[in-house]
Parts: C-alpha cells; sequence; structure tokens
C-alpha cells in the first residue's frame, strides 16, 4: 500500500483509499492471526447469518445493506474460503447461503476482531472533527435529498445533447 493520498478534489479516490486503509489494516489481522484467506467484508454476512440463520441471497444483501450483486460476490469468496455453504432455495433462482463448520470455528476470532476493531474506531473517532460514521450517514442522507448528480448538472455541467 502507498502512502500517497489523492487529491483531496478526487472524493471517490479518496473515499476508496481511505477504506483501502482501514480495510487493509483489519485484513493484517487476520492475516497475523494465520487466516490471511478472510477478509473484512466477510463479517458483516457472517454476522447476519450467525445471528438470522440461513438465508436467500437476497435476504442477506438487504440485511447487510448492500447489493444483490455484491452480495452474490462476496459470498462466492467466502464459499471458496470454505465460510459458508450454498444450497437451493424455495425455487430454481434462489439460493440459501448457510455458515460453514469452519465460519463457526472462527467465530471467536471474528467477534473479538469486530470487538476490538469497533474500540479502535471509538479511539479513531476522538481524533477526527467529527465521527465517521456520522459523517457517512449524513453523506448518505444529503445525497438521498438531493442526489449529486442533479447536484452536478446544477453547477453548472451542460446538458447531454438530444
Amino acid at each position: 500500500m502507498t502512502d500517497a493520498v489523492p487529491d483531496g478534489e478526487a472524493l471517490g479516490t479518496l473515499l476508496r483509499h481511505v477504506l483501502d486503509v482501514l480495510d487493509g489494516d483489519v485484513a493484517a489481522v487476520y492475516t497475523e492471526q494465520g487466516v490471511a484467506d478472510y477478509r473484512p467484508r466477510f463479517s458483516p454476512p457472517l454476522r447476519v447469518l450467525l445471528a438470522d440463520g440461513p438465508l436467500p441471497i437476497r435476504d442477506l444483501a438487504r440485511r447487510v445493506g448492500v447489493t444483490h450483486s455484491a452480495a452474490s460476490q462476496t459470498v462466492a469468496q467466502m464459499a471458496r474460503a470454505g465460510l459458508v455453504e450454498l444450497t437451493p432455495g424455495a425455487d430454481a433462482r434462489q439460493r440459501l447461503v448457510h455458515l460453514s463448520a469452519r465460519a463457526r470455528e472462527l467465530l471467536p476470532l471474528v467477534e473479538a476482531e469486530w470487538a476490538a476493531t469497533s474500540a479502535a474506531m471509538r479511539q479513531l473517532d476522538d481524533e477526527l472533527p467529527a465521527p465517521l460514521a456520522d459523517v457517512l450517514h449524513a453523506v448518505l442522507a444529503a445525497v438521498r435529498r438531493r442526489p449529486l448528480r442533479r447536484r452536478i448538472a446544477d453547477a453548472g455541467l451542460p446538458a447531454p445533447p438530444a
């Protein structure tokens, strides 16, 4: 990972960079614990499956707060890592996602990492002008009220050709 910081005007690049830095450090924790194939993005679905039992990918996506496509990709990665198993659902299009025995073995580590990461983020929040999650939720609320594409158009971008 590079120490270079993206231009402050390139907000998408900056957001991805911040996420890469944070996720990279969490991934390093798993590597240090001997679980190099575990990705930070696996924890939210794993926790939902632990709480709610086997779920169709669509329901898992909704509960985690990601698109169906993103959930499907994550589930495929989790299956390759031996963390979930897929079984047929109510119809041919549906697949139910179940936690595997390996996932259940890793639960103590995942839960300990989740708690430690939450505590570390609270410490990080103390160094910031506002808690990071609060800022991100505020951004989401603002763009739901008035999407960025509308703001771009209002800022003077010429209308597309007819």
